[in-house]
């Protein structure tokens, strides 16, 4: 029996590669754990506010500048040919990176001017440190997304593993040579991160890279360069048909999540942010799960394969379940081993977060059933709605409620993201759904995989197949 069910997840693409994915959350939260307790005990709790508010500084900077290439990379690298594959990777990473640079630059000069409570970004050294965290972030964030487009789930949980395992030995390397202050965090937070992002771009796009047609020499440095270049003008118009398409929904969906942290200090310091940052941190391996399996969804839909949203809500279910329920039982004790003042201080705030997490799901697979329709005006709708509600209420309770103040915003944006999608099923009982007009091919990625009327499968937008089977990938910045 366990042999055939073995066998049966191997042949079922979404369970395979959603459990792999959440794998390397599972992973991430629990080698994440035992970073974040032996940094809480080893440097002191403002220390641990400075650093983990420069890494979230860096997590909101990436998530603005990434120009949505993670996406872009999902929807546009199946069936791509080598050539084409190479173009779309290498300047997605390299794009994604330097407009990360640029923010995060400009993010260190402009912030600490805004709020008082990010004056540790002032100087050299502070910028460094948010430029250097903001890239590590982005690169990790755009690596990810490359194993999801290809169904890679393993490659992923392996760079991940190393990463969190890099953050633990290097935290204790640095603690022994005698670092204790928020520089020992962010050394260790960032300088694994960085070397093992730069290890996976030297070896894995070779595993994933399609097998060229003509095997042949790479040519003249010269000719590599003058090739890259073209390369990179070309790619212009998909990436700015990313950013008005899936960049927009991501900033809409993720822009809470990494600005929460943000509101927290600016509002209420450093300090206050180590309390609300622990709590977060452990309650993020639920809000990590209906991401990893959204993506999951629209993959397997670019693949141009059938997977119905009820399927991927099972697996959600089925992995959110026991962990909410252990952190809504022990959440106190579970603090309390970072010290007694991260409990008292976040307990309330985790029990809140847990709740979020159902409402949370609903919303991102109905971002992903969307999406993968061509539905975009819909999904920008809906996160915004979600982005809106949550951080709005958390500036306003923060001053008064504390960090618990930013759990019921957040709470309160998902809460009113699922009645939302509640109502729009309701509504789409009675009235059919129309797909979104006017947008750019880019942006109109999958179509539900289901036979048309023709006997065409659906899975691609239509002419994308024919582009492909020439050989070619004609210019898509033009209004359809």
């Amino acid at each position: 029996m366990l042999i055939s069910a073995v066998r049966r997840l191997s042949r079922d693409s979404l369970a395979r590669n959603s459990l792999l994915i959440m794998a390397t959350t599972v992973s991430n939260g629990g080698l994440g754990y035992v970073y974040w307790m032996l940094a809480a005990r080893s440097v002191p709790p403002d220390r641990i506010g400075t650093a983990t508010a420069v890494i979230s500084a860096a997590t909101a900077v990436s998530m603005i500048a990434n120009l949505g290439a993670g996406h872009m990379f999902i929807q546009r690298l199946p069936g791509s040919d080598t050539a084409t594959w190479s173009r779309i990777v290498g300047c997605g990473l390299f794009l994604g990176s330097a407009a990360t640079a640029g923010a995060a630059t400009v993010a260190a000069l402009a912030v600490p001017s805004l709020s008082g409570n990010f004056g540790f970004l002032t100087g050299p050294g502070g910028t460094t440190a948010l430029v250097t965290a903001a890239i590590a972030v982005t690169l990790t964030t755009l690596l990810d997304n490359l194993y999801v487009a290809h169904r890679a789930g393993h490659g992923m949980l392996i760079r991940n593993l190393a990463v969190a395992a890099g953050k633990i030995v290097t935290l204790i390397a640095v603690l022994a040579a005698g670092m204790h202050g928020a520089g020992a965090v962010l050394v260790s937070f960032v300088l694994p991160t960085l070397l093992i992002s730069l290890a996976t771009m030297a070896i894995g796009p070779r595993r994933l890279r399609p097998a060229p047609e003509r095997p042949g020499e790479a040519g003249p440095l010269a000719g590599r360069w003058r090739a890259a270049a073209t390369g990179l003008r070309d790619e212009l118009p998909h990436v700015r048909a990313a950013i008005t398409g899936h960049h927009l929904i991501n900033l809409t969906q993720a822009g809470p999540a990494a600005l929460l942290p943000v509101l927290v200090t600016a509002r209420l310091g450093p300090d206050a942010n180590a309390h609300f940052y622990l709590a977060w941190m452990t309650a993020s391996m639920l809000f990590m799960v209906s991401p990893a399996v959204a993506s999951a969804l629209y993959a397997e839909r670019t693949n141009a394969a059938t997977v119905s949203v009820s399927r991927a809500a099972l697996v959600v279910l089925a992995v959110v379940g026991a962990p909410a329920t252990v952190l809504l039982l022990a959440g106190n004790e579970i603090l309390g081993l970072f010290s007694a003042g991260y409990a008292i201080e976040g307990a309330p705030l985790l029990r809140i977060l847990v709740l979020a997490a159902l409402p949370d799901a609903v919303a991102n697979l109905a971002v992903a059933h969307w999406r993968s329709r061509g539905e975009f005006r819909l999904c920008r709708r809906l996160n915004l709605v979600r982005a809106v509600t949550c951080l709005s209420l958390a500036w306003l309770l923060l001053p008064t409620a504390g960090v618990t103040g930013a759990g019921a915003g957040w709470l309160a944006g998902q809460t009113a993201a699922a009645l939302l999608v509640a109502a729009v099923a309701l509504t789409r009982r009675k009235t059919p759904a129309v797909p979104d007009r006017g947008l750019t091919e880019p942006e109109t990625a999958v179509r539900h995989s289901r036979p048309a009327s023709g006997g065409r499968t659906v899975g691609v937008p239509h002419g994308v197949g024919k582009r492909r089977q020439a050989g070619g990938e004609a210019p898509t910045g033009r209004k359809r």
